[in-house]
């Protein structure tokens, strides 16, 4: 059969450096930090202090009291992002039919703040079990597009995909591969997460995982740096909204870019480290070409997982290079999580959304805080470091890596 085409039509973005799409981008281009000292709780205790939360971000302004309540964080900022991706669109609510229209998120945790909670106060209380009745509704991760469907009457395809870091890339493969077979017409897609808590800070240092860079939080996330010392934890929600091709022209919707293709692998290896050679990466980027039909020579730019830990980004360039061979030098690879840190489940749907804004602006975002160059690393290879730089992009790649060997890719094009 003729797979059909599938464009993103609509984007919405909640971030540690834009609390929407516009800001977002401006946040990117301008190379803006979105780390500091933790406002949430106390972190006299912790080894890392400081991360990337939402700033100026009120939920009162999106739901009243008693309806906030009954979600936890990871699901608001689901809901504000998809419904700024929903109108972005333009998508007429009253007429599409809503039997083919899904939603498919990504979330690597899900409601860790309720489950933290709720545990805190049963176990400072006298023993009974007195707990919140939305206790297990907030918590599990198919919630968050359970409530977008529920709220917009959404009734296609409706779950969660759960692959740690590369949880919502994940899911706009899946959306992607719906619409090809035509399953449905329309998908909302992305992914949200809010793990800065004492849990999550706690869990991920216990880990050597995060950063420890106290004394310069706003540069403490530093991919490819020789300096860097682990990732920063981030936090909020992207939302892309995927369409069929002919579906989206026939309403006369903006498009912004087409989804051309994904690949999913398995480095089998270890529950946290990547493989040292990179050959899950290797797997998943050539899968993701092969999928979306094109040649190594066809991609101009990578949104690298890179999240500035010693091993990974390593493994994940010498991967690029191993896939790319001499045109690896000729691409622009960059992270973005210099400035956002590691959104976690989501990172795979904000990355997305930087990703088809380069297509649309002619322009790569930099990575951050580079100072001092890692001899592990080419030289030659274009990391758009600290500055911004302009390029006519037709394609773009984005690549996402989670604990327990999981990698997904997803790889736009500019619309002809």
């Amino acid at each position: 059969m003729e797979l059909k085409r599938v464009v993103v039509t609509g984007l919405g973005a909640l971030t540690p450096i834009g609390n929407n799409v516009d800001t977002y981008w401006e946040g990117l281009i301008s190379g803006k930090s979105g780390c500091a000292p933790i406002t949430y709780f106390d972190t006299e205790h912790f080894k890392t202090k400081f991360a990337c939360e939402l700033k100026n971000f009120n939920i009162s302004d999106f739901f009243d009291r008693k309806e906030a309540r009954k979600m936890d964080r990871f699901t608001q900022y689901a809901m504000v992002a998809s419904d700024e991706a929903i109108i972005d669109s333009k998508l007429n609510l009253e007429s599409i039919d809503k039997l083919r229209v899904g939603v498919i998120w990504g979330a690597g945790i899900g409601g860790i703040e309720t489950f933290q909670n709720e545990v805190m106060n049963f176990a400072n209380g006298n023993g009974t079990p007195r707990f919140n009745p939305f206790f297990i509704p907030k918590l599990i991760a198919d919630i968050a597009p359970g409530n977008i469907s529920i709220k917009h009457g959404f009734m296609g395809p409706n779950y969660t995909t759960v692959s740690a870091c590369a949880s919502s890339a994940n899911a706009i493969f899946d959306a992607l591969n719906l619409i090809r077979l035509g399953h449905c017409d329309v998908i909302v897609s992305g992914g949200s997460e809010a793990c800065v808590t004492q849990s999550g800070m706690g869990g991920f240092n216990a880990m050597h995982a995060l950063s420890t860079r106290n004394e310069s939080p706003e540069t403490a996330s530093r991919p490819f740096d020789v300096t860097r010392d682990g990732f920063v934890l981030g936090e909020g929600a992207g939302a892309l909204i995927l369409e069929e091709y002919s579906h989206a022209k026939a309403r006369g919707a903006k498009i912004y870019a087409e989804l051309i293709g994904g690949g999913l692998s398995s480095d089998a290896y270890h529950m946290t480290a990547p493989h040292p050679e990179g050959i899950g990466v290797i797997a998943v980027m050539k899968n993701c070409l092969e999928n979306a039909g094109l040649k190594p020579e066809d991609v101009d730019a990578i949104n690298t997982h890179g999240t500035s830990t010693p091993l990974g980004d390593v493994a994940e360039l010498k991967a690029i290079k191993q896939v790319f061979g001499a045109h690896a030098k000729k691409i622009n690879i960059n992270s973005t999580k210099s400035m956002t840190g590691h959104l976690l489940g989501a990172a795979g749907a904000i990355e997305a959304i930087s990703s088809v804004l380069s297509l649309e602006h002619g322009m790569i975002p930099p990575t951050i805080n580079h100072t001092t160059h890692d001899e592990n690393i080419d030289p030659e290879l274009n990391l758009t470091l600290n500055k911004p730089q302009k390029r006519n992009v037709k394609v773009v790649m984005s690549n996402t890596f989670g604990f327990g060997g999981h990698n997904a890719c997803v790889v736009f094009k500019k619309i002809d």
